[in-house]
Order: C-alpha cells, then structure tokens, then sequence
C-alpha cells in the first residue's frame, strides 16, 4: 500500500479571453478535472475505526443481540475502495447463521451487530484490521481491505434472560 502525503499543489491556468473559445473551454475542463479528482481521492480515505449507520430500526425492540446469541443475519459485502460486490447471502436466498461475539466472523461483525434489534438495517464499514488484515481472503479481498456490509438481523434467539420486571 502507497501513502502519499498531502503537497501544496499549484496550478497556473492561464485563460485569456483572445483564445478559442475551444481552446479556453478545455484548459477550464482541465482545471475542474484535476479539482474533481483531488477531492474524489480525498474522500475515498479507508476508514481506521469502525464506523455503524444504523439505516432502520424497528419501533418495537424488546430484544437486542448480545454476545452469546445465536442469530441470522442477510447481508451484502463490498470492497470500500471500489464498491464491488464480493459476496451476499441474497444472492443464496439464505441469510448467515452464527452466534455473535464468539469469533466465527471478522471482528468488524461481532462489534458492528451487538444491539441490534430483530429487522434492524445497518451499514458496517470496516477497517482492514478488524476485517481480513493483511493476508485478504483469497482473490477476493485483497489484503490490507476496508469492507463495507449492508446488514440486516432477521433472526434472534437470546441466551440470555430478557424477562420483564
């Protein structure tokens, strides 16, 4: 992975009205080009924390997933870099089965679902060292990879007493 540190840029755009209008056009096209592409590669910044937006949660909540709990959860996995696709449980019609906090998912899951409600939405975007780190996931996820999961719980069975008092 290459870091570059941020430098003072300086351009020097020379727009004289005695130009072609054709020629005026593009050096100002350029101008906003090179503007565009600086603040898109600012913006794509990997995340270093993990960051959860919750995009729904149900009114009713009586039951929150914790640590222990077996739940199911349909979720969509993307690279944070470029947005592609790498896995979904749509697309197998079936959601993930696990019990939370255990380790049988990346540490950016066991965090990122605890608190969640039954039909609750959240987007996970995970850094790479709460995710697969270093060594990727086959040639799927290259190492060093902040991912991003749409998630959502559709299956909860707590462990824990939850009576009311």
């Amino acid at each position: 992975m290459v870091l570059l540190k941020p430098r003072q840029v300086s351009l020097s755009l020379d727009v004289s009205l005695s130009q072609k209008p054709s020629t005026r056009n593009m050096r100002v096209f350029s101008l906003f080009s090179i503007l565009a592409f600086g603040l898109v590669a600012w913006a794509a910044e990997p995340p270093t924390d993990l960051v959860i937006d919750t995009t729904f949660k149900p009114s009713d909540c009586p039951v929150t997933a914790q640590k222990g709990d077996a739940i199911q959860v349909h979720y969509t996995g993307t690279l944070f870099a470029d947005g592609k696709k790498f896995d979904s449980s749509h697309d197998r019609g079936q959601p993930l089965p696990l019990t939370l906090g255990v380790g049988q998912v990346i540490p950016g899951w066991d965090k990122g679902l605890v608190g969640m409600c039954l039909g609750e939405k959240r987007t996970l975007t995970i850094p790479h060292n709460m995710a697969y780190g270093s060594r990727g996931f086959s040639s799927v996820i290259p190492p060093y990879s902040a991912l991003v999961f749409d998630v959502e719980l559709v299956g909860l069975e707590s462990k824990q007493s939850h009576e009311e008092l």
